[in-house]
This record gives structure tokens, C-alpha cells and sequence, in this order.
């Protein structure tokens, strides 16, 4: 073979072998991809009328909060993220609603998603002047749990834990129409 001949085949080895190695990663990767897909379960949407799932999840102070604690009150769960506008957006109106609603057979629970923790929650909430429960779940498990497909997602839990809407995206919730609805739950009213 002449000195031509092996530099023709060097050079079509040189190009060959990084374009194999490529597909043969990307070959690999997709069935790693297809193998996972099969284990994962997919959340089911919750449905209107069931048992909302329970969640225990620690408050800024650390103590453990348990939404089945909270059976005989209405439960506004929020699920939320200092990152995401829509949820800054809605904030303040959940607040107001919350000190219209203090005091009677109602609470807020909202559960931050943030993977840094209280370390970007706790400043967001002192800016806000927020004063409900807020979670912490850096892990994102309430996601998988409650089947969101983003956030802002809202929850509301009737006096026998039973899911009796779900909302997603921001709203104003310190409207008339809102504060009625609320209080109508809270009575019995609306089941």
C-alpha cells in the first residue's frame, strides 16, 4: 500500500470515528431516555370531589405543617415560586384575602417550589409583607403529588379535605366574587 493509500484511510478514520462516537452517545442516551420514560409514573390530574392529597411540608420556622392538620377548615393550597411574575403578580391579592378572611374557618397554605429554600423565600416574603404560611418544598415533590403543569397553581380544599376547584395561573383573589365564593365554602354552601 503506498503512502497515499494509508493517508486517505488515516484521514477517512480521523472523520469516521468522532461522527460514530456521536451517534453511537446519542443512541445510547435515547434508550437510557426510553428505559426511564417506562419506570416514571405519571401523575394523575386530580379530580374535583376527591380526597385532596395529603403533604406534610416544614413553614419558615421549620415546624412541620400536614394539610390533613387542617380538616374542618377551607385550605387555599397555593403552589408558587419567587422566580415566576404571575405568582408576584397574584401575591398581594392572596394576602388581602387572607386578612379578610383571618379568623374564620380558613387558611393559606402556600408552597414554595424555590430549590434554594428559605434562602430566597424568606427575603421574598418580608418585600411582600406576606403574613399566611408559606412551605417549603425545594424538591418540588408537591409538583408530582398535585400533577401541576406550572406555577402558579391554586388548590382549594373543602372543610372534609375534598378538592372543590383548581385554578392555574394567577387570579385576583381578594375580589367580590372571590371573598363570596370563600365565604360560602366556609358556611357549607358550596360543596
Amino acid at each position: 500500500m503506498t503512502a497515499l493509500g494509508i493517508e486517505k484511510k488515516l484521514i477517512l478514520i480521523l472523520v469516521i470515528s468522532p461522527i460514530l462516537l456521536v451517534l453511537i452517545v446519542f443512541a445510547l442516551a435515547f434508550i437510557q431516555r426510553d428505559k426511564s420514560s417506562k419506570t416514571l409514573q405519571k401523575s394523575e390530574p386530580l379530580k374535583i370531589g376527591s380526597l385532596a392529597p395529603d403533604f406534610t411540608f416544614p413553614d419558615l420556622n421549620d415546624s412541620e405543617r400536614k394539610l390533613s392538620d387542617y380538616r374542618g377548615k377551607v385550605v387555599f393550597i397555593n403552589i408558587w415560586a419567587t422566580w415566576c411574575p404571575p405568582c408576584i403578580y397574584e401575591m398581594p391579592s392572596m394576602q388581602r384575602l387572607y386578612d379578610q378572611l383571618k379568623g374564620e374557618d380558613f387558611e393559606i397554605l402556600a408552597i414554595s417550589i424555590d430549590a434554594l429554600g428559605k434562602q430566597v423565600v424568606e427575603p421574598f416574603i418580608q418585600k411582600y409583607h406576606l403574613t399566611f404560611p408559606i412551605l417549603l418544598d425545594p424538591t418540588g415533590k408537591i409538583k408530582k403529588l398535585y400533577a401541576t403543569t406550572g406555577v402558579p397553581e391554586s388548590f382549594i380544599v373543602d372543610k372534609n379535605g375534598i378538592l372543590v376547584l383548581k385554578v392555574i395561573g394567577p387570579q385576583k383573589w381578594d375580589s367580590e366574587a372571590v371573598l363570596k365564593f370563600f365565604r360560602r365554602l366556609i358556611q357549607g354552601e358550596v360543596s
